[in-house]
């Protein structure tokens, strides 16, 4: 991504300093670099850290692009002893945001700017056009954005998706949520892919025509776009290539950084970390492996309307996909409210029409929902949002059934709907796990007929003896 930016950042009107201390082989990456995709333009190779340092003009801006955790700390004490005041460093890579805010206040003490960059796009976006969340001051920002503006994708009103999200570890915060909701939108397509091709006996050749007639509609989306050229790849003996994948899925950790913020900070986030734990449940191969054997599933999986089912997994799959936006919008409010980093939610579907991996039609209703209501306390409560899943839950719910009717696995579609109807409900059985808590930890409860803050305790074994 690094090697893609740059090359991005020169072919917009800028000259561009690189250094790289790895070798390929016995050559100097920065030498192999303006050898190859670097020859004749306007890039100045630095085989050290002071001679690149020394190439920038002051304020000096400088972009990091290495794996998060140690070697952002090792790259910038490297800079520091070259640096001077107003100097600004900025972190491309996915970086914990709580990293970020430590950094930003370490580095302010020697009147140093530092940028927390979500970066989305992969190595395609970072070339042609990415998604940028920055989290800086205002003064860092305006010094930054007229070199990043002109590089970023560009959102459905041709605006670019590039912006200063908030200060601190705003922009990483917000990317580590994207990259949750992206663990979800994947998930929700397996799901999808799953009850296709085992229940409707769907070819990958079908399933892929599907998805590309759905991407024409409400649907559209990056992922479902890329999953139906995926589906429509063969392997050599004419066989799609896809089957002859693993199924176990990797991760790097944003997706579980998501779930692990919203554990620690009381925030249900359902399909999100639903999708976290069904690749947890995929890498254990050996498991699933020996338990067909042992453990029995309904033998009935026929006796299905194809065309129906399809309409109904279409509206589960649009559901799903605005249940999970929705939780991770949720999620950024409830934080920002926290660490008062100034987000606006708005800005964010914006910032994610274009480039990233999660861009798709959808963000357009979103972003004129948050627009029409910024103080709103949940997205599924906005009108618009609300009135599209009201239409779709007939069929949200007929798939559900019908797949767990057949033994498909559908977690976070089951786990988007409960989340749901837990929102929509006034009343939850809660009552009863506060009366447990009480009656063998003495946890206390409030009473409906008293005001919020006051709380009891009930000698519950006593009275149940006096029956």
């Amino acid at each position: 991504m690094g090697r893609n930016l740059a090359l991005n950042l020169e072919e917009n009107n800028n000259e561009v300093s690189v250094y790289n201390r790895r070798f390929e082989g016995e050559e100097h990456v920065v030498s192999s670099f303006l050898k190859d995709e670097g020859h004749g333009k306007r890039f100045i190779g630095a085989k050290s850290v002071s001679d690149f340092v020394s190439s920038l003009e002051t304020p000096r801006k400088i972009l990091i692009m290495v794996k998060a955790g140690d070697a952002v700390d090792d790259v910038i004490e490297e800079l520091l002893p070259f640096l001077e005041a107003g100097d600004i460093l900025i972190d491309g890579g996915n970086s914990h945001f709580n990293d970020t805010d430590n950094r930003c206040r370490s580095l302010s003490l020697k009147n140093i700017h530092f940028v927390g960059m979500g970066i989305s796009g992969g190595e395609e976006g970072a070339r042609f056009g990415p998604s940028m969340m920055s989290g800086s001051t205002k003064e860092a920002w305006d010094q930054i954005k007229v070199i990043l503006e002109p590089v970023a994708a560009k959102a459905f009103d041709g605006s670019p998706c590039c912006k200063r999200i908030g200060s601190g570890g705003a922009g990483h915060f917000v990317k580590m949520v994207h990259n949750g909701i992206e663990y979800a939108d994947m998930q929700l397509i397996a799901e999808a892919f799953h009850f296709m091709k085992d229940i409707l006996n769907m070819s990958c050749e079908e399933i892929s025509a599907q998805l590309s007639e759905w991407n024409k509609g409400p649907l559209n989306s990056y992922l479902i776009e890329i999953t139906s050229e995926i589906l429509s790849v063969k392997d050599e003996d004419d066989n799609p290539l896809v089957e002859k994948i693993l199924d176990s899925a990797g991760q790097k950790g944003t997706g579980k950084w998501t779930a692990i913020t919203a554990l620690e900070s009381g925030i249900p986030l359902s399909g999100i970390t639903g999708a976290v734990y069904s690749r947890f449940l995929s890498s254990l191969v050996d498991l699933r492996s020996t338990s067909p054997s042992i453990l029995k599933g309904p033998t009935n999986r026929n006796n299905i309307k194809k065309n129906e089912s399809l309409s109904f997994l279409e509206e589960a799959l649009l559901a799903c996909r605005i249940v999970c936006h929705a939780e991770g919008f949720f999620m950024i409010k409830e934080i920002d409210n926290e660490y008062n980093w100034g987000i606006d939610p708005a800005d964010i579907a914006k910032v994610w029409q274009g480039g990233c991996i999660i861009r798709s039609h959808l963000l357009i209703s979103i972003e004129e929902s948050l627009k029409t209501n910024p103080n709103g306390i949940h997205l599924l409560l906005a009108p618009v949002i609300s009135d599209q899943l009201n239409r779709l839950q007939y069929g949200w719910r007929n798939f559900i059934s019908q797949a767990a009717q057949r033994g498909i696995p559908v977690p976070v579609m089951m786990s988007c709907l409960s989340q749901y109807d837990s929102i929509r409900l006034a009343k939850l059985p809660a009552n009863l796990i506060q009366a447990q808590r009480d009656y063998f930890g003495a946890h206390t409860y409030e009473r409906t007929d008293k005001a919020r803050g006051e709380f009891f305790h009930t000698d519950w074994k006593a009275k149940a003896e006096k029956r």
